[in-house]
């Protein structure tokens, strides 16, 4: 599987750079985190509950940095089990690039692999799934970091767009 995004967030490159560093903004901001620790300056090792169609497996594994140019980019590998449900590895290149003073475009390439009962889902699934904890991911990064992100794609149900429509009638902007 492979991705690539970026996202707009409203912090300075050097912030943007350190929390991409720091452990505790990290497990805050990735879906499922249950612990993530730093063992090194380069190394982090992780435990994360992920749930994927009916497959909900928690994943121990080793993150790595390498190819570091603080604070323009990186690279981070990393690879996890999560017993019989499967296994994923991986990695992602991630580059800050400063719009303004004030605002950093975080882009970033990420390349998957996975397998056990998690590569038996189907790839829409998995992709759907990974892009879904992606945009958790940097909405949740965004927020920690410039205390605002951008909003995702709204989801309005049925019950919300039908109290949608009845306000714009009755206000006359539907």
């Amino acid at each position: 599987m492979q991705m690539n995004d970026s996202q707009r967030i409203p912090a300075a490159k050097e912030k943007v750079w350190a929390a991409l560093n720091d452990p505790a903004i990290l497990k805050q901001c990735i879906p499922g985190c249950q612990s993530l620790d730093m063992s090194s300056p380069t190394e982090m090792t992780a435990t994360v509950v992920f749930k994927v169609g009916p497959v909900k497996a928690t994943f121990g594994g080793k993150v790595t940095l390498s190819d570091l140019d603080p604070p323009n980019s990186y690279r981070i590998s990393g690879e996890g089990s999560g017993g019989v449900a499967g296994f994923a590895k991986g990695g992602a290149t991630v580059r800050l690039e400063s719009e303004s003073p004030e605002v950093t475009i975080l882009h970033y390439e990420v390349d998957a692999q996975i397998g056990g009962k998690l590569a038996q889902l189907g790839g829409r699934l998995i992709d759907s799934t990974a892009r879904k904890l992606a945009g958790e991911f940097f909405t949740s990064f965004a927020a920690a970091v410039g205390g605002e992100a951008e909003a995702p794609a709204e989801v309005v149900t049925e019950a919300e767009g039908n109290k949608k429509s009845w306000i714009g009638r009755l206000t006359g902007a539907d």
